[in-house]
C-alpha cells in the first residue's frame, strides 16, 4: 500500500457509510460529491449526521484554504450544526502545518481530534464479558437505548440522539448493532455495517458511569464478530475518538491518519 492508501480508504469509507446513514435519516438529505468535498448532511439534531469532508488527495495550502472556505459556506447554509472532517494525511506538509489557522480564517473552530484505524484480523471466537449480555438492535426501544447511550457518551441532549436513530429500518436490519446489558440495563453499544468489502465500526459508546470496565471493547468485539460471521468480511475500518483510541489496538486495529473535526465559529 502507498503511504496514503489507508488514509484514502478511511476517507472513502466515511463518505460511503455516511451516505447510507444520512439518507436513512432523510431521503431528501443533502448528499453531494463536489470537487474536493463530500457533503453528507441530514440537518438532523444529531450532529454526527451533519458532515462535510475534505476529499482532495495531496492538497496544498492554497487549495486547502479554498476547500475550508467552501465547507464553511455550506455549513452556514444549514439550520443544524455539524462537523467538517479533515484527514490530516491527505494534505501536503504545508497544508497540515497551517490547517488550524486556515480553518479559523475560514470561520471554523477546532472541535476535537480523532484517528482513522483499520484491522485485517477480526475476533475469531464469540466475545463474552462476565458482566454483560448482548442484544442485537431490532426494535424501536433498542434504537432509543442505543441513541441515549450515544447522547450520554458524547454530551448530546437525549432528544438529539433520538432524532438521529428513531424509526430507522437500516439500523434494525442492515446494521449489526448491539447493546451490552448489565443486569438488563444498557451500558454500552457498538455497531458494524458492510461497506465496499469491509466492515465499518460506527457509533461506539459507553455510559460514562460504567467506563473503564471493558464494556466498550466487549460490545465492539461482538459487533465485529457478528458482522464478520454474517458477511465473511475480514477487514474493518473505524474512526476513533480520543477516549476510544486506546481500546481498538487491543482488538487488532492500527492507526493510519489523524483526524480533525471543526465546527462553525460561535
Amino acid at each position: 500500500m502507498t503511504d496514503r492508501a489507508e488514509p484514502i480508504e478511511s476517507m472513502e469509507q466515511l463518505a460511503l457509510v455516511w451516505r447510507a446513514m444520512v439518507l436513512d435519516r432523510d431521503a431528501d438529505a443533502d448528499v453531494r460529491d463536489l470537487p474536493g468535498l463530500a457533503v453528507r448532511w441530514a440537518d438532523s439534531r444529531f450532529a454526527f449526521w451533519n458532515c462535510v469532508t475534505l476529499t482532495d488527495i495531496g492538497a496544498d495550502a492554497k487549495l486547502t484554504g479554498q476547500r475550508l472556505s467552501q465547507a464553511a459556506d455550506i455549513m452556514r447554509s444549514k439550520e443544524r450544526s455539524g462537523f467538517l472532517w479533515v484527514f490530516e494525511d491527505l494534505l501536503d506538509e504545508e497544508a497540515r502545518a497551517g490547517l488550524v489557522p486556515a480553518a479559523e480564517q475560514a470561520g471554523l473552530q477546532y472541535a476535537f481530534p480523532g484517528t482513522g484505524m483499520a484491522a485485517d484480523t477480526l475476533p475469531a471466537d464469540e466475545p463474552a464479558h462476565p458482566d454483560l449480555t448482548f442484544v442485537r438492535v431490532r426494535t424501536d426501544d433498542h434504537l432509543r437505548d442505543y441513541a441515549d447511550l450515544n447522547s450520554r457518551a458524547y454530551g448530546f441532549a437525549p432528544e438529539d440522539g433520538r432524532d438521529g436513530l428513531a424509526g430507522s429500518a437500516l439500523w434494525k436490519n442492515g446494521v449489526y448493532a448491539y447493546l451490552g446489558l448489565r443486569d438488563g440495563v444498557p451500558v454500552a453499544c457498538a455497531a458494524t455495517v458492510e461497506a465496499d468489502g469491509r466492515l465499518f465500526v460506527v457509533l461506539v459508546a459507553t455510559d460514562p458511569e460504567w467506563e473503564r470496565r471493558g464494556y466498550g471493547e466487549a460490545v465492539t468485539r461482538k459487533a465485529l464478530y457478528e458482522g464478520a460471521r454474517a458477511t465473511g468480511l475480514r477487514r474493518a475500518t473505524l474512526h476513533a475518538t480520543v477516549a476510544g483510541a486506546p481500546v481498538y489496538p487491543r482488538i487488532g486495529f492500527r492507526p493510519n491518519s489523524p483526524l480533525h473535526f471543526f465546527g462553525l465559529q460561535d
